[in-house]
């Protein structure tokens, strides 16, 4: 059993942790903080991802060792003052998903592009997202949200 002090959300948090425990499970676990899915428990559908200094990471397959200092962002730490996230807002505003069992995933994902490249081209948005699995099909509607965000919620 170890101690990690970790960035989440903006806020220092201590945990108790194998070091080999899951970042999602001691986000999910020990934290409260669910917004972040497990789905296929081996990095391949998406749901689990959130971001580990900036970057897209599957949290399912991120042993909480591995983090470090590096600030984490949940869907969860998104929001600010009240007001969504534009990723957020543009999933919500283009009824961009259905179930939303990947729609956090989906949304960290997205938020990562968007932090590497402002205006990506539609063919970047779908490369990027496509290791996402949504289970209800609304890839065209997801696809279209990243790209309303990117716009700054322009159609």
């Amino acid at each position: 059993m170890g101690r990690y002090r970790l960035n989440v959300n903006g806020r220092i948090r201590e945990v108790e942790a194998e070091p080999s425990a899951s970042l999602l499970s001691v986000l999910r676990d020990r934290l409260d903080l669910t917004g972040a899915k497990n789905g296929c428990g081996e990095g391949e559908c998406g749901a689990c991802t959130v971001l580990v200094g900036g970057r897209a990471v599957r949290s399912c397959i991120t042993p909480v060792s591995a983090v470090g200092t590096k600030p984490v962002v949940t869907i969860e730490g998104l929001e600010r003052g009240g007001a969504l996230h534009p990723v957020q807002q543009a999933f919500l505003d283009g009824l961009a998903f259905q179930c939303g069992y990947c729609t956090p995933g989906m949304i960290m994902e997205a938020v990562a592009l968007l932090g590497r490249k402002a205006a990506p081209s539609e063919s970047e948005i779908r490369s990027e997202m496509e290791g996402h699995i949504c289970r209800c099909g609304a890839y065209g509607r997801i696809v279209e949200a990243v790209r309303r965000a990117a716009q700054g919620g322009r159609s």
